[in-house]
């Protein structure tokens, strides 16, 4: 199983649309990256038909959340529900739990602010995973046990001009999670 990992899209203040190369990493165009099996998006798309746009390229399933942009943040346009998208989700794939979130702030900053207390509010409980944005730095991280993973911003990387910026992947296989991140070129 190979999952796609997005988030902080910012269509349309980013561009009318996402760039090529985004539908190519998820289509497997480089030979040494294969088509992945599912999409998750983590917020901050601003134009909720993001996702629609990835399930139709790429012809898998795509996950999204909101972010706070998506919730009229910023004087933003509050983004329509849409079957895809929930404040949140759990997913279970392969034996694995994945918790999609966009802020996951860390460090902790107990006892306020603990992974724990934050996996209990945007999940429900401990997950394995955590896939998160909004900071647009990629990342990926154990922390006390649990991977988190950013994939940063394909399109304002580190918060910066509107550049090619970064996706992430994970791999699950044989009871396995590989991430990685991916610079858009």
């Amino acid at each position: 199983m190979l999952i796609g990992l997005i988030s902080d899209t910012h269509v349309p203040e980013a561009g009318r649309e996402l760039w090529p190369q985004v539908y190519d990493a998820f289509l497997g165009v480089n030979p040494e990256q294969p088509k992945v099996d599912m999409i998750l998006h983590a917020g901050d798309m601003h134009d909720v038909r993001v996702l629609d746009w990835l399930e139709d390229r790429v012809g898998v399933p795509v996950y999204g959340c909101r972010g706070n942009g998506d919730d009229g943040g910023g004087g933003r346009t509050y983004q329509p529900d849409h079957h895809r998208l929930k404040a949140d989700q759990v997913l279970d794939i392969e034996g694995f739990r994945i918790g999609l979130t966009h802020d996951f702030a860390l460090p902790e900053w107990p006892p306020y602010r603990t992974i724990d207390k934050m996996m209990e509010r945007y999940f429900g409980g401990p997950v394995h995973v955590v896939v998160h944005g909004h900071t647009h730095v990629a990342d990926i991280r154990v922390h006390k046990g649990v991977l988190c993973v950013n994939s940063g911003s394909p399109v304002y990387p580190r918060n910066l001009e509107r550049r090619l910026g970064t996706l992430a992947f994970l791999e699950i296989e044989d009871g396995r999670i590989h991430p990685w991140l991916y610079q858009l070129v």
